[in-house]
């Protein structure tokens, strides 16, 4: 690149241009992620639509390939690429709330927390994910599963519209009206078809919740996901519900007596009256054995969002694996106990989250996320916050899911996919979307300029 074009950009950009040799270079680089390592040649800070045209074009014009980050919660680390210009959108957070409409506007750079502390007071809420760090953008795009799910949908299902910045730099708005081809792949077609600069969604009423994590002993683990297996589909929609194996983390607030403890956990949300979830949580409590402990209370819905937080900084050694999973056998559930008897460390953890209900009423071909029919998306993550333990994390993760795959559906949640997205996997991910994937990238995306994504490539490429 030409010095002259290089300042010719930083002069044309109104937020920062950091450069190699800038001392918050080290800083800024710095991923959700620790185990990632990546070093762009520079990071375009955009503060406005304005600032992403700009930095789409003067990538394009100078060949160098473009990582987005948003909130910057993605764990394989697309928001960074080697060499390449790192378009970093993390400073763009309005909110806006239009409460009669039940609407609201997102920039791209907002976490899920920064969204729920603008709704909540007006007693709303966006169904999103279940850590209220997470970039409310990169999860959109994925699909977005989380503790409203059952009653409302998916993210994706309350995506209204979205701005987008296109490879050639033009901006383009997308909904069921216009471009509504390009609204369908948003919906869980990730970043393959440009940079959204804004997001509208529905949002639904939430404010105090009957919530929170109840932990049992691994010798309980059998019965406990037996018992829920049976619940769930019987559960009211009111009620998120799902299970982990995990270790009682070995800090406070947790018991000293239970810290350590290799354990099976249901996480409950009951979006309601606080005697109505505890009467339905009592019918499935009745059938189990007595609890470690049990927080479940009432609270609000940005409290229980932000539960996890303290529990999963940014820095973090993170490998994840997931699938879609339709049933969950006995011979599954033994697989899983098996593999949790391993676990290499306090943080790590399986959890299968629930895709039934809300989602099941939207068709199978109404958004690019095609997997309708799935009853739970799986995640197994070794997380430790050692980098020395990255090589032990990853081999546990990579050998819990060749254990339980052979139990799964076809296809996983792109969210939940790290070095693994490769064609076939993505190809059983969207089934029979994936064809139509590829002709909106090759309308939209022609070139595949936005690559640095669990990648669907048009097919002259």
């Amino acid at each position: 690149m030409h010095a002259i074009a290089i300042e010719t950009f930083i002069g044309n950009m109104r937020g920062p241009v950091i450069r190699q040799t800038d001392a918050d270079y080290d800083g800024v680089r710095s991923l959700y992620n620790g185990m990632i390592d990546k070093r762009p040649v520079m990071i375009a800070r955009c503060t406005d639509v304005a600032d992403v045209v700009t930095a789409v074009n003067f990538a394009r014009q100078n060949d160098l390939a473009v990582a987005i980050r948003g909130g910057g919660h993605n764990g394989p680390g697309l928001g960074s690429v080697d060499d390449g210009l790192m378009i970093d959108m993390s400073m763009m957070k309005g909110v806006r709330v239009d409460p009669t409409a039940r609407t609201v506007r997102v920039g791209p750079g907002c976490t899920q927390g920064d969204v729920d502390h603008a709704t909540h007071v007006y007693g709303l809420a966006v169904p999103a994910g279940i850590v209220s760090t997470t970039g409310i953008a990169g999860l959109t795009l994925g699909g977005g599963t989380g503790y409203l799910t059952r009653k409302y949908g998916l993210t994706i299902d309350n995506l209204l519209e979205a701005d987008v910045v296109l490879a050639d730099g033009r901006i383009v708005t997308a909904n069921k009206s216009e471009n509504a081809d390009l609204h369908w792949g948003l919906r869980g077609g990730g970043g393959n078809f440009g940079i959204v600069t804004s997001f509208l969604f529905q949002a639904h009423p939430v404010t105090m919740v009957y919530a929170g994590p109840i932990f049992w002993d691994l010798k309980d683990a059998r019965t406990v996901m037996q018992t829920y297996r049976h619940f769930l589909p019987r559960a009211p929609e009111e009620l998120a519900v799902f299970v982990g194996l995990k270790t009682v983390p070995p800090m406070e607030p947790f018991p000293a007596e239970h810290q350590g403890k290799r354990a099976c956990a249901i996480i409950a949300c009951y979006n309601g009256a606080t005697a109505d979830g505890q009467a339905v949580m009592a019918k499935l409590l009745s059938e189990l054995p007595a609890p470690l402990f049990n927080w479940m209370g009432e609270m609000s819905y940005p409290a229980l969002q932000s539960m996890f937080d303290p529990f999963l900084p940014k820095g973090l050694q993170w490998y994840w694996r997931g699938d879609f999973v339709k049933e969950l056998t006995d011979e599954a559930i033994d697989a899983h106990i098996a593999q949790a008897h391993k676990l290499p460390s306090p943080l790590s953890l399986m959890h299968l989250y629930p895709i039934d209900a809300a989602v099941r009423r939207v068709g199978k071909s109404d958004t690019a996320w095609s997997t309708r029919d799935a009853t739970w998306s799986m995640v197994i993550a070794g997380i430790d916050p050692n980098p020395q333990k990255a090589g032990e994390i990853t081999r546990w993760t990579k050998g819990y899911w060749e254990a339980v795959h052979p139990y799964s559906a076809n296809g996983g949640y792109v969210n939940f996919m790290m070095d693994d997205g490769d064609d076939n996997r993505l190809k059983a991910t969207y089934g029979d979307n994936y064809d139509r994937l590829v002709a909106l990238k090759a309308k939209y995306d022609p070139t595949n300029f936005f690559r640095v994504n669990q990648n669907i490539r048009p097919l002259h490429l």
